[in-house]
Protein backbone atom coordinates (compact mmCIF):
# COMPACT_ATOMS: atom_id res chain seq x y z
CA UNK A 1 0.00 0.00 0.00
CA UNK A 2 1.04 3.91 -0.58
CA UNK A 3 2.57 5.91 1.61
CA UNK A 4 -0.35 8.04 3.20
CA UNK A 5 0.34 11.75 3.45
CA UNK A 6 -3.14 13.34 3.32
CA UNK A 7 -5.22 11.86 5.82
CA UNK A 8 -9.10 12.59 7.26
CA UNK A 9 -10.78 13.20 10.31
CA UNK A 10 -14.31 14.07 10.21
CA UNK A 11 -14.39 17.01 7.57
CA UNK A 12 -10.77 18.06 8.32
CA UNK A 13 -7.73 17.38 6.87
CA UNK A 14 -4.28 16.20 7.77
CA UNK A 15 -1.08 16.12 6.62
CA UNK A 16 1.53 13.44 7.71
CA UNK A 17 5.02 14.82 6.65
CA UNK A 18 7.15 12.62 8.07
CA UNK A 19 7.88 9.62 11.16
CA UNK A 20 10.77 11.08 13.02
CA UNK A 21 10.15 12.44 16.07
CA UNK A 22 12.94 13.95 18.63
CA UNK A 23 10.47 12.92 21.38
CA UNK A 24 9.50 9.56 22.66
CA UNK A 25 6.33 10.21 24.46
CA UNK A 26 5.02 7.88 27.11
CA UNK A 27 1.64 8.40 25.99
CA UNK A 28 2.34 8.82 21.89
CA UNK A 29 -0.16 7.12 20.34
CA UNK A 30 2.52 5.74 18.11
CA UNK A 31 3.04 2.47 20.85
CA UNK A 32 -0.11 1.11 20.00
CA UNK A 33 -1.34 1.97 16.52
CA UNK A 34 -0.13 1.96 13.07
CA UNK A 35 -2.50 5.25 12.09
CA UNK A 36 -5.58 6.95 12.42
CA UNK A 37 -9.06 6.53 11.80
CA UNK A 38 -7.97 2.81 9.60
CA UNK A 39 -5.66 5.22 8.14
CA UNK A 40 -2.06 3.43 8.04
CA UNK A 41 0.79 6.39 8.85
CA UNK A 42 3.77 4.66 9.07
CA UNK A 43 5.81 5.74 6.51
CA UNK A 44 8.76 4.56 3.88
CA UNK A 45 9.97 7.44 2.98
CA UNK A 46 9.85 11.33 3.36
CA UNK A 47 7.60 12.93 0.84
CA UNK A 48 8.31 16.19 -1.34
CA UNK A 49 5.72 18.83 -1.66
CA UNK A 50 4.18 17.36 -4.44
CA UNK A 51 3.76 14.17 -3.26
CA UNK A 52 1.31 15.60 -0.58
CA UNK A 53 0.06 18.15 -2.75
CA UNK A 54 -0.74 15.11 -5.06
CA UNK A 55 -2.83 13.11 -2.89
CA UNK A 56 -5.21 16.51 -1.43
CA UNK A 57 -8.81 16.09 -2.68
CA UNK A 58 -9.68 18.11 -6.02
CA UNK A 59 -12.93 19.29 -3.57
CA UNK A 60 -10.83 21.37 -0.86
CA UNK A 61 -13.97 23.44 -0.37
CA UNK A 62 -15.78 20.53 0.83
CA UNK A 63 -13.57 20.44 3.82
CA UNK A 64 -13.04 21.95 7.14
CA UNK A 65 -11.35 25.71 6.15
CA UNK A 66 -8.03 24.68 8.28
CA UNK A 67 -5.54 22.11 7.32
CA UNK A 68 -3.53 20.69 9.88
CA UNK A 69 -0.11 19.48 9.77
CA UNK A 70 -0.41 16.12 12.30
CA UNK A 71 1.66 13.22 11.33
CA UNK A 72 3.07 9.88 13.20
CA UNK A 73 6.07 12.44 13.57
CA UNK A 74 7.50 15.94 14.13
CA UNK A 75 5.98 18.17 11.04
CA UNK A 76 9.30 20.23 10.83
CA UNK A 77 11.36 17.85 9.93
CA UNK A 78 10.30 17.75 7.06
CA UNK A 79 10.39 21.30 6.61
CA UNK A 80 10.76 22.22 3.06
CA UNK A 81 7.23 20.29 2.26
CA UNK A 82 5.95 21.82 5.00
CA UNK A 83 6.56 25.60 3.61
CA UNK A 84 5.45 24.56 0.42
CA UNK A 85 2.51 22.68 1.14
CA UNK A 86 1.10 25.34 3.51
CA UNK A 87 1.97 27.98 0.31
CA UNK A 88 -0.35 25.94 -2.10
CA UNK A 89 -2.95 25.74 0.67
CA UNK A 90 -3.00 29.17 1.79
CA UNK A 91 -3.10 30.03 -2.42
CA UNK A 92 -6.34 27.79 -2.29
CA UNK A 93 -8.15 29.81 0.76
CA UNK A 94 -7.02 27.47 3.51
CA UNK A 95 -5.32 28.03 6.87
CA UNK A 96 -2.87 25.86 8.34
CA UNK A 97 -2.62 24.92 11.72
CA UNK A 98 0.66 23.35 13.05
CA UNK A 99 0.97 20.56 15.69
CA UNK A 100 4.51 20.41 17.09
CA UNK A 101 6.72 20.00 20.03
CA UNK A 102 8.30 22.96 19.30
CA UNK A 103 12.07 21.62 18.63
CA UNK A 104 11.75 22.12 15.00
CA UNK A 105 14.74 24.96 15.72
CA UNK A 106 16.95 22.19 17.42
CA UNK A 107 16.17 19.87 14.90
CA UNK A 108 17.09 22.17 12.07
CA UNK A 109 19.87 23.51 13.87
CA UNK A 110 18.40 27.03 12.78
CA UNK A 111 16.00 29.46 14.13
CA UNK A 112 12.90 28.68 12.27
CA UNK A 113 10.28 30.92 14.22
CA UNK A 114 9.76 33.15 11.39
CA UNK A 115 9.51 30.07 8.84
CA UNK A 116 6.28 29.01 10.94
CA UNK A 117 4.95 32.26 11.73
CA UNK A 118 4.90 33.12 7.99
CA UNK A 119 3.44 29.79 7.21
CA UNK A 120 1.36 28.46 10.07
CA UNK A 121 -1.86 30.49 11.14
CA UNK A 122 -1.71 28.65 13.98
CA UNK A 123 1.03 27.17 16.31
CA UNK A 124 0.21 24.57 18.70
CA UNK A 125 3.04 23.86 20.81
CA UNK A 126 2.42 20.25 23.05
CA UNK A 127 3.74 21.47 26.51
CA UNK A 128 2.48 18.50 28.42
CA UNK A 129 4.81 18.96 31.65
CA UNK A 130 5.16 22.41 33.60
CA UNK A 131 8.82 22.40 34.25
CA UNK A 132 11.99 20.29 32.32
CA UNK A 133 12.31 17.68 34.50
CA UNK A 134 8.61 16.41 34.45
CA UNK A 135 8.96 17.10 30.72
CA UNK A 136 11.76 14.37 30.28
CA UNK A 137 10.65 12.55 32.08
CA UNK A 138 7.18 11.96 30.12
CA UNK A 139 8.47 13.11 27.03
CA UNK A 140 12.16 11.80 26.59
CA UNK A 141 13.24 14.45 24.05
CA UNK A 142 16.78 13.34 22.05
CA UNK A 143 17.88 17.06 24.01
CA UNK A 144 16.81 15.96 27.23
CA UNK A 145 15.70 18.87 29.74
CA UNK A 146 16.76 21.63 26.91
CA UNK A 147 13.87 21.00 25.30
CA UNK A 148 11.34 21.99 27.49
CA UNK A 149 13.23 25.83 27.50
CA UNK A 150 13.49 25.49 24.23
CA UNK A 151 9.68 25.07 23.11
CA UNK A 152 9.17 28.14 25.14
CA UNK A 153 11.36 29.83 23.48
CA UNK A 154 9.98 29.03 20.69
CA UNK A 155 6.46 29.35 21.71
CA UNK A 156 7.38 33.23 22.53
CA UNK A 157 9.74 33.19 19.28
CA UNK A 158 6.31 32.22 17.28
CA UNK A 159 3.84 34.64 19.12
CA UNK A 160 6.04 37.63 18.73
CA UNK A 161 6.40 37.26 14.92
CA UNK A 162 2.22 37.49 14.55
CA UNK A 163 1.34 33.86 14.78
CA UNK A 164 -1.39 32.65 17.00
CA UNK A 165 -0.29 30.06 19.48
CA UNK A 166 -1.52 27.55 21.73
CA UNK A 167 -0.01 25.12 24.17
CA UNK A 168 -1.40 22.21 25.24
CA UNK A 169 -1.49 19.17 27.10
CA UNK A 170 -2.55 15.81 27.16
CA UNK A 171 -5.61 15.04 29.65
CA UNK A 172 -3.35 11.65 30.94
CA UNK A 173 -1.26 14.19 33.33
CA UNK A 174 -2.66 14.82 36.46
CA UNK A 175 -5.14 17.59 37.31
CA UNK A 176 -2.72 19.78 39.42
CA UNK A 177 0.18 19.35 36.52
CA UNK A 178 -2.35 20.38 34.19
CA UNK A 179 -3.00 23.82 36.44
CA UNK A 180 0.48 23.87 36.54
CA UNK A 181 0.92 24.10 32.88
CA UNK A 182 -1.82 26.30 32.74
CA UNK A 183 0.16 29.17 34.94
CA UNK A 184 3.28 28.35 32.32
CA UNK A 185 1.02 29.35 29.38
CA UNK A 186 -0.75 32.13 31.56
CA UNK A 187 3.42 33.63 31.88
CA UNK A 188 3.94 34.05 28.11
CA UNK A 189 0.58 35.28 27.41
CA UNK A 190 -0.99 32.28 25.67
CA UNK A 191 -3.89 30.14 25.87
CA UNK A 192 -3.66 26.28 27.29
CA UNK A 193 -5.50 23.44 25.70
CA UNK A 194 -6.60 20.51 26.95
CA UNK A 195 -6.77 17.68 24.78
CA UNK A 196 -8.21 14.11 25.43
CA UNK A 197 -5.36 11.13 24.61
CA UNK A 198 -6.91 9.78 21.28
Amino acid sequence: MSNIYVYYLNNKIYINLTNQCSNNCDFCIRRDREGMANQKLWLTELPSANDVIAQLPENLDDFDDEVVFCGFGEPTYNLDALEDVALFLHCKGKTTRINTNGQGSLINKTDISSLIADTCDVVNVSLNASNAKAYDAVCHSIYKEKAFDELLDFAKKVKSKGAKVVLSVVDCITQKEIELCRKVADKIGVPLRVRAKE
